[in-house]
C-alpha cells in the first residue's frame, strides 16, 4: 500500500467532471478519480477547513465518531473494477477493530475531516495511476537498464549463495 494525499479537485476538459486528484508522496504518481459534483464541494470544504453553519453529512458522521469514541484510522481504496474504485473505513472503537464499505469520494472526505490517512493498493495505482513526473519516471527507467546491462550471470549465482547461506 502507498500513502497519498489529495493534491486538489479538477475538472475534466471534455465532461466538465469533477475528478479528486491524490499524489503519492514522491509526487511523481498521481490518482485521478471521477467524483460527483456533492462529493467535490464536499472534498474542497475539507481541504479549505470550511465550517458550514451546520454539520453536513461528512461532518455529522466526523460527529458521531467523536460522539461514540470512535476512531478511523485510515482509509484504503483498494480495487477497481469497470472503472469503478472501492473503499474502505477502517475504525476502531477501543480494541474492536471494524472495516466498512465506502464510496472513495465519502471516504476521502471524511478522512480529510479526521485527519486520517488515505491509502491506495499498488495494483490500484498501476492500474489507474498517471505519471506526474515523466523525466524521473525515464531516469529510474535508463538506470534499470544499465543495471541489466552490467549484470552478469556470476552476480546472480553468487547472490544465490549469499541467500543460501543466510537461510542456513
Amino acid at each position: 500500500m502507498i500513502e497519498m494525499k489529495v493534491a486538489g479537485i479538477a475538472l475534466d476538459a471534455v465532461t466538465r467532471s469533477p475528478i479528486v486528484l491524490l499524489k503519492d508522496g514522491s509526487e511523481r504518481r498521481a490518482l485521478p478519480i471521477y467524483i460527483g459534483q456533492d462529493q467535490a464541494k464536499s472534498i474542497i470544504g475539507a481541504i479549505e477547513n470550511q465550517k458550514p453553519p451546520r454539520p453536513l453529512t461528512h461532518d455529522l458522521i466526523a460527529n458521531l465518531f467523536d460522539a461514540w469514541g470512535m476512531s478511523l484510522e485510515k482509509i484504503i481504496i483498494h480495487s477497481l473494477q469497470d472503472n469503478t474504485f472501492y473503499a474502505i473505513l477502517c475504525m476502531k472503537q477501543g480494541k474492536r477493530k471494524k472495516e466498512i464499505d465506502c464510496r472513495p469520494s465519502d471516504a476521502i472526505s471524511i478522512a480529510l475531516r479526521t485527519n486520517s490517512p488515505i491509502w491506495v493498493m499498488e495494483e490500484v495505482i498501476a492500474d489507474a495511476s498517471i505519471p506526474v513526473d515523466r523525466e524521473a519516471d525515464e531516469e529510474e527507467r535508463q538506470a534499470f537498464r544499465n543495471f541489466l546491462d552490467k549484470l552478469r550471470p556470476e552476480d546472480l549465482i553468487q547472490r544465490g549463495k549469499l541467500e543460501k547461506n543466510d537461510e542456513q
